[in-house]
């Protein structure tokens, strides 16, 4: 097989521009770093200005003088230039890590403006990877790939990770099969199944693939599990040790490895078949007596997790108890795992902005920028929904068409009556649906529950139809539109604490996400409501 250093220089040149036409800078310095110092020169003179520095751009700064040494006087005072403009800048990239988001993103859309794309690179070198994930996704596509693409490849493996799934698929994609693989060789074990589980099948398989021996089959192991469960998100890197051995024994094992697994402040304690028996501390042992067992100072209040727990039980376990580890278990109580609570705070976050984008029927729209289309598309729905359950209360409201030309006074108190109970209905629903999520919400005390609102509910009704019945006879003049409104505005406040109740409960019987379809249910039964009950009783008394 021809090495790249042996290819013909057309076909290099092609390859390097066709790279570059498509953003595709890690491709060109792979290139660039099996070529000749010579070679390189060769080419730089060959290309038109705009190209010429677009590839100096992609040279590495420890081969730029061996490149330079080659050039022509008046090529060299140009990229020198260039480079040292670079060497000047060095000092703010290093700072970057102490600027705010906006400043970060300011400085590196500026730099790929100008086409200093050596300068980008050394800004996000110097960031932190969750840091430049939250640039990359604050980017618009072009500049997000150009970004991306001057990311180094040890470091692009745990930036995808702080990504969203939609933008880290996308992003993943964008790298080459030996640069994806090399990139995610440092990954944890659960961080790498997160990436692979968001990747389509084929790339998926792939990576899979690519990943040797024993490593492999912990990870096989682990995409066996659900996603949403404590198998889809454990780590198969506990520490563990035997009951019967003693605390110097253990210490001395600890002395041999290179390093301990990320938030570990447990060893978990197993029998000869693998079984969990309970948690010895770290805090512990490093105080207790070197001759001491392991079974006589071992905790065996930490109970294990079984592997197909709900990932929701698993944080709601963490959040009761704060633990910082928990071992993972399958049916006969064999070890399998551990979870952290890096983990539980990513699965908590993630839940918490997916809750806030469904309640807007925005789930799937994790890219800010993504295609018009692709977002026109997903939005459609939803407003197609609103559209519907707008006719519905138009059709309300057109029942009472006369009523309405005789009192134009009702068409302006109208929405007074539909917002109180909304905001009424919105606070009852948000209440069962945080309490649903953490498991406060059950059979037995939803009749409880149901009394408390409704008494909350006449409470708030008759302290604010006075207000409101108030207000309207003085504007109006009219103390039977006083009495309507105020009528209406405490029966939809107890429509809205029933249907805020109700909803939810439903909802989750019938496998709907409350947090999906709750608001619009809700909106459209506090508005007919509403609707009905002032316009009725305004027809019934006044008319």
């Amino acid at each position: 097989m021809t090495s790249p250093d042996h290819a013909s220089p057309r076909s290099e040149t092609d390859d390097i521009l066709q790279a570059l036409e498509q953003g595709r800078y890690k491709r060109v310095r792979k290139r660039l770093r099996h070529m000749h110092p010579a070679k390189i020169a060769g080419l730089l003179e060959a290309l038109e200005p705009g190209q010429r520095t677009a590839v100096w751009q992609q040279v590495d700064a420890g081969s730029e003088a061996r490149v330079l040494a080659h050039l022509n006087a008046e090529l060299v005072r140009q990229l020198a230039g260039d480079s040292a403009e670079a060497a000047h800048e060095l000092p703010e990239a290093e700072a970057a890590e102490h600027h705010d988001a906006a400043t970060q993103v300011q400085a590196v859309r500026e730099a790929l403006a100008a086409g200093k794309l050596k300068r980008v690179g050394k800004i996000l070198h110097h960031m932190h990877p969750a840091k430049v994930a939250a640039l990359l996704e604050a980017l618009p596509p072009p500049e997000r790939k150009a970004a991306w693409s001057m990311v180094e490849t040890d470091r692009a493996g745990k930036v995808l990770t702080y990504l969203h799934d939609e933008i880290c698929t996308a992003l993943a994609l964008e790298l080459e099969h030996d640069d994806l693989v090399a990139s995610v060789q440092r990954l944890e074990l659960d961080d790498l199944v997160d990436l692979i589980q968001s990747l389509p099948d084929e790339p998926g398989r792939e990576l899979v693939h690519a990943i040797g021996g024993a490593r492999r089959a912990q990870l096989e192991s682990m995409l066996s599990y659900p996603e949403d469960s404590a198998g889809g998100i454990m780590n198969a890197d506990p520490i563990v040790v035997r009951a019967d051995v003693k605390l110097n024994t253990v210490l001395r094992y600890l002395r041999l490895l290179e390093n301990l697994p990320a938030q570990t402040d447990v060893l978990m304690v197993v029998d000869r078949k693998g079984h969990y028996q309970g948690a010895l501390r770290l805090a512990t042992m490093l105080t207790a007596a070197p001759e001491a067992r392991v079974a006589e100072l071992m905790d065996t209040t930490l109970a294990a997790i079984p592997v197909n727990t709900a990932a929701g039980e698993v944080a709601r376990r963490f959040q009761d108890l704060d633990l910082l580890s928990a071992p993972v278990v399958d049916d006969e109580g064999v070890l399998l795992g551990r979870i952290t609570v890096d983990d539980v705070v990513d699965l908590i976050r993630e839940d918490s902005d997916r809750a806030v984008m469904q309640m807007a029927g925005l789930d799937e729209e994790a890219d800010m920028f993504a295609p018009v289309l692709v977002s026109s598309r997903r939005r459609a729905v939803w407003l197609g929904i609103n559209l519907v359950t707008a006719f519905l209360a138009a059709w309300v409201i057109g029942l009472f068409e006369s009523t309405l030309q005789d009192l134009v006074a009702l068409a302006v108190l109208m929405p007074i009556v539909a917002s109180m109970g909304g905001i009424a209905g919105s606070q009852t629903l948000t209440l069962v649906i945080r309490g649903l999520a953490l498991g406060q919400v059950q059979k037995g005390n939803t009749r409880l529950l149901l009394n408390r609102e409704v008494g909350v509910s006449i409470l708030n009704g008759l302290l604010w139809a006075a207000v409101v019945a108030l207000l309207a006879v003085l504007w109006f003049g009219n103390w039977g539109i006083g009495g309507v409104i105020a009528a209406a505005i405490l029966i939809n406040l107890l429509a809205a604490a029933l249907a805020g109740l109700a909803i939810p409960l439903l909802l989750e019987r019938m496998g709907i996400d409350p947090a999906l379809a709750g608001s619009v249910i809700l909106t459209t039964v506090t508005d007919v409501v509403g609707f009905f009950a002032f316009l009725g009783l305004a027809t019934v008394l006044l008319i």
